[in-house]
């Protein structure tokens, strides 16, 4: 079983690029208020549908970005394109996200950030509702359905009221890929959400710290749930406007997919896993894991083979290096644990001629070893005893070593990536 765990790695490793999918740019407003227990966020509920890898899902209004988002740029007030895509780093058009973001939040929850003649925020409250229906059913024809609404009623496009607040990419691997950014706003006075009755079906105002509260059972997407964590740290909606204006950046956020014993999901930065998916995964054919598994061999590179080994409470890895068709090292086979020598006996990818350890007799600092069609040189930093080395990879500039204090001892230079003796990879 072992070795037929090791050839599914392999082969999964060897596989041809996944075909590039095309990335929709997004637009999502993420619509705040204060209720009587502090910060509320509207949440909508998704109609169940066929092959929508969002269906009945709790979201945020929000959509793609359209062709006539830009034609609404003159309509748009207190922020110009230059303004605009300065804020999101663009190099133009950057005001489509902010109409895109007011035009899908009118679409989906009824909301219209939007001001009259007056200059004041539009009071969709005042109408009969079959007439804001009506309004709302117009621009989901899309084209120029909402330039000519906003023009025949005078009204311009309050994007003034948005605030940037985050930036998302889909994972690659997904059958359809978002690139979305994120806008904070503050409720509009003198209106009501309402779903639309066909993408949206519900519509709830819910504390952050509720929404995430599994005894709701909320389908929720793994950007929405991160973005309520973020949420339910402000005590205010005005906390979380004024926290928003604070950001000098809005760094991009793209998960990774990846596998484990709770099946595919996503992994997010900062989790342990995700600098090495994405050296090892950049296309999303979701070989990667999130959690270390004893007793499997995992693909690292054409070189590289990891197998981890449980010793008591510790997870503590062993490497094999070398290359298909030729010889094999060995690095740190454990520490004479019978089941785990016999693991590492089933899950060798090639003959083994060398055993080397990180603790213990090791070849002499600088030597160099050719084995598989790379090269291992020995490291040891100047004041380390004989008995710690490291080991580099330098075809891959992969460190391989055991105490922690030994990375800046030896410091960074040759060395891209990081090889722990218990951990996954991650930058050096």
């Amino acid at each position: 079983m072992l070795v037929k765990r090791l050839a599914i790695m392999s082969i999964s490793s060897n596989l041809p690029s996944a075909p590039v999918r095309p990335v929709r740019t997004a637009a999502t407003l993420i619509v705040l208020r204060d209720g009587t227990a502090g910060l509320e966020v509207l949440m909508l509920r998704r109609a169940e549908r066929e092959a929508d890898q969002n269906s009945g899902a709790a979201v945020f209004p929000g959509g793609t970005v359209d062709t006539g988002d830009r034609a609404l740029h003159g309509l748009c007030s207190g922020v110009d394109d230059v303004a605009a895509s300065l804020r999101l780093a663009l190099p133009a058009n950057g005001l489509d996200f902010y109409a895109a973001a007011v035009r899908e939040c009118f679409e989906e929850a009824g909301l219209l950030f939007a001001t009259g003649t007056d200059g004041g925020l539009v009071s969709l409250d005042a109408l009969p509702p079959a007439e804001v229906d009506g309004l709302r059913a117009l621009v989901e024809e899309g084209g120029d359905a909402m330039l000519r609404l906003c023009e025949r009623h005078g009204w311009r496009l309050a994007v003034d009221q948005l605030v940037y607040f985050s930036h998302w990419l889909t994972p690659p691997g997904m059958p359809r890929r978002f690139d979305t950014r994120f806008f904070v706003a503050l409720a509009p006075p003198a209106q009501s959400a309402r779903p639309d009755g066909r993408e949206t079906v519900e519509h709830l105002w819910l504390r952050p710290a509720d929404a995430l509260d599994a005894a709701r059972g909320l389908r929720l997407m793994n950007v929405q749930r991160r973005i309520l964590e973020q949420l339910a740290t402000f005590d205010s909606a005005l906390d979380c406007m004024a926290h928003a204006r604070g950001l000098n950046e809005v760094s991009l956020v793209m998960p990774r997919l990846a596998e484990g014993p709770a099946g595919r999901r996503p992994v997010n930065p900062g989790e342990p896993a995700y600098e090495e998916i994405s050296l090892i995964d950049p296309d999303g054919q979701c070989h990667g894991r999130y959690e270390l598994t004893p007793g499997l061999a995992m693909r690292l590179s054409a070189h590289v083979v990891r197998v981890t080994a449980q010793t008591g409470d510790l997870l503590l890895n062993s490497y094999f290096v070398g290359g298909e068709g030729g010889e094999w090292a060995l690095i740190d086979a454990g520490s004479g644990d019978e089941a785990h020598a016999a693991t590492l006996s089933a899950c060798a990818p090639g003959p083994v001629r060398w055993t080397l350890a990180l603790r213990g007799p090791a070849p002499s600092v600088g030597d160099r070893l050719a084995i598989g069609g790379c090269t291992l040189r020995v490291l040891r930093a100047a004041d380390a005893p004989e008995a710690v080395a490291c080991l580099l990879l330098e075809e891959e500039k992969l460190l391989f070593f055991r105490e922690a204090d030994q990375l800046s001892a030896l410091g960074p230079e040759g060395v891209e990536w990081l090889a722990p003796a218990s951990g996954f990879l991650r930058r050096a």
